[in-house]
Order: structure tokens, then C-alpha cells, then sequence
């Protein structure tokens, strides 16, 4: 089989960070263009691409490629992703997939009808100790689980104008921007969601014009308890990333930061998982491939991917009205 064609729109922050991992898959991807509208991303990816087209103007390298990955601000998706499926291509979107409801269904619908592989990065759901936590649970081997807490610490600081600091290019504040990724984590392994309450602040992060930091709180069916934590005000941190599974008979930890997942029963601590770092994303584009090549439905498809974003605008809503969310009927099945 000849390799998939793929051309990258947008080539700064996430899209320099793929770059950096596209030659694992060199066997079966061919990077063959690039667009950004700003000079100096060009220069980088022609530096880092070498003989791929590298144009300004994304729509001209359509012709050029079988898919994209999309990897530009937020409220750009939806017009760009309605281009490339309009133009026959398979799409891979940096998360979140648009900034509304209405313009996440019109994406998805595109790409129904176009019959084309629709697919969101949520690359942590790719990531070894993730994958290794998931299907720890799913075995029962360490009992019921009862809550899995998750925090992410960072110093994300922008200027005001920037569009990471703005609500409506952003789509929200961190908690959508970023905690999207673990809301979706908390979906995944706890099932469908009952209630919940979010409550957040941009108190030491001015640049924010919404939340710089939000503490999240689920009741799943069962009784399952699910929390996360996000900072982009953390100006120094001992958890870093991590995610904290809570069963009858002790805790799973899988350390982000550290790259290595334990289990802990009382004072007694065994590794279970060493991983390397940047897996995630090369896994992530690993599953793409495969679902293209074999027409098969990506585990972060459009649908799927949509849920934990319909979580977050249901606790967005009842954080705004005061009262606790009713999150029934979001839950990943339903999709």
C-alpha cells in the first residue's frame, strides 16, 4: 500500500509538535505539505519537512494530499475541516473539534457524508500508562473502582489579546481548552456521568479572560466518582500531570510527569509501567492511519469526541445559574 499523503494546516505550537514525530510512521506517511499563515512557522516547517509543499493559503495543498491534520486555534476548526472534507480528504483535529454544538455536528455530518475517517486528538487517550490504567480497571484484577481523580499543573501564560486568552476563540476558558482532554479521560473510564459541578477562576492568570484554573467534580452511575483539577497558573507543582485511580483494593497512579504507572496497597508500591515520552501522539497517529486504511470508526471519532464537550457546556451552564448539573443522558454509549 502506498503511503497516506498527509498535509499539516497550522505549523506553530501542536502542529511543531507533531512534526517532531512524524518520521516514526515514515513507513506508511508521506508529509507531503504544510500551510500557516505565518512566515516564520513556514520557515520552521520547511526546515522540518523537507520536500513538502509549504504555502500560506491552506486550500492549495488540497490537491496535494489524502488527508490533513489540523492543528490550528480553536475557532478556525469548523471552516477549515468543512474545506478538507468538502475536498475528499480524511481529517485529524487537534481537540477540542469546534467551539459550539452546532458547528461540532456540522463537522461531523460533512464527514458522514463524505464517507471520510473523522478523527479528534485526544492523545492522552493513547498514552501507555492511560492505556495500561484502562484496562487495569476493566479487568476488576484490584476491585471496584470508586473514584478516579486527575490534576494537571502548568504555567500557560499568554498575552490578553492572544487567542488562548480569549473566550470566544478559545471556546471557553482552560477547563474547555484544555480539561477536554480529561473530562473525556473520566468519561472513559467511569462510564456515563449523573451530576457534577464545575467551579472556576482566573484569579493569578489576569491573561484569561475566563477560567486560568477549574475544579471539576462527577457522580457517574454507580456511585463512581470522578475529579479533575487544571491549572495554567502554576508556578511550580509536585503532581505535575497525574491520575489517581482509587479501587477495594488499593490505587493505581499513573505519574504523567515521571512516565510510570504504579500500584499502591497501603505503604507498598509496585511499578506496573514504564513508558517513553511523545508516545501518545505517535500512537494517536498510529490509530488514524490504521482507521483509514481499514475503514474502521476511530476511538475519538467525531461523535464519541463530542461528549465530554457537551459535559463541560452542561457544567459551564449550571456554574453560571448556581446549581448543580444534571449531566444524564452525555454519557459515551449514547453517542
Amino acid at each position: 500500500m502506498s503511503p497516506l499523503r498527509l498535509g499539516l494546516i497550522g505549523c506553530g505550537n501542536m502542529g511543531s509538535s507533531h512534526m517532531r514525530r512524524f518520521r516514526v510512521h515514515s513507513d506508511r506517511l508521506e508529509v507531503s505539505a504544510a500551510a500557516d499563515v505565518d512566515e516564520t512557522a513556514r520557515r520552521r516547517a520547511a526546515e522540518l519537512l523537507p520536500g513538502a509543499l509549504v504555502v500560506e493559503d491552506y486550500r492549495e495543498i488540497l490537491e496535494e494530499v489524502d488527508a490533513v491534520l489540523i492543528a490550528l486555534p480553536h475557532h478556525l476548526h469548523h471552516r477549515v475541516a468543512l474545506d478538507c472534507l468538502a475536498a475528499g480528504k480524511h481529517v485529524l483535529i487537534e481537540k477540542p473539534l469546534a467551539n459550539t454544538e452546532t458547528e461540532c455536528l456540522e463537522i461531523i455530518e460533512a464527514a458522514e457524508r463524505a464517507g471520510r475517517t473523522l478523527m479528534v486528538a485526544y492523545c492522552m487517550r493513547y498514552h501507555p500508562l492511560v492505556v495500561k490504567m484502562k484496562e487495569c480497571l476493566d479487568s476488576g484484577k484490584y476491585g471496584p473502582c470508586f473514584q478516579v481523580s486527575i490534576w494537571t499543573e502548568q504555567h500557560t501564560e499568554r498575552s490578553p489579546d492572544n487567542w488562548m486568552c480569549r473566550a470566544a476563540t478559545l471556546g471557553g476558558g482552560q477547563f474547555f481548552s484544555h480539561g477536554c482532554h480529561y473530562v473525556d479521560l473520566l468519561l472513559w473510564f467511569l462510564g456515563r456521568p449523573v451530576r457534577g459541578i464545575h467551579i472556576g477562576t482566573n484569579l493569578c492568570t489576569p491573561w484569561m479572560e475566563r477560567e486560568g484554573t477549574s475544579n471539576a467534580v462527577m457522580e457517574f452511575e454507580g456511585g463512581r466518582l470522578g475529579y479533575h483539577f487544571g491549572t495554567w497558573g502554576a508556578r511550580g507543582t509536585r503532581l505535575g500531570y497525574a491520575i489517581h485511580a482509587h479501587c477495594e483494593e488499593g490505587m493505581l497512579e499513573a505519574a504523567i510527569t515521571d512516565r510510570r504507572l504504579y500500584f499502591h496497597r497501603g505503604r507498598v508500591q509496585e511499578e506496573l509501567l514504564e513508558s517513553e515520552g511523545g508516545k501518545h501522539t505517535e500512537n494517536e497517529l498510529a490509530h488514524f492511519l490504521d482507521c483509514v486504511e481499514k475503514g474502521e470508526r476511530p476511538l475519538t471519532d467525531g461523535r464519541r469526541s463530542l461528549q465530554s464537550l457537551r459535559v463541560i457546556w452542561r457544567l459551564y451552564d449550571a456554574e453560571r445559574r448556581g446549581v448543580l448539573a444534571d449531566l444524564r443522558g452525555l454519557g459515551l454509549d449514547e453517542a
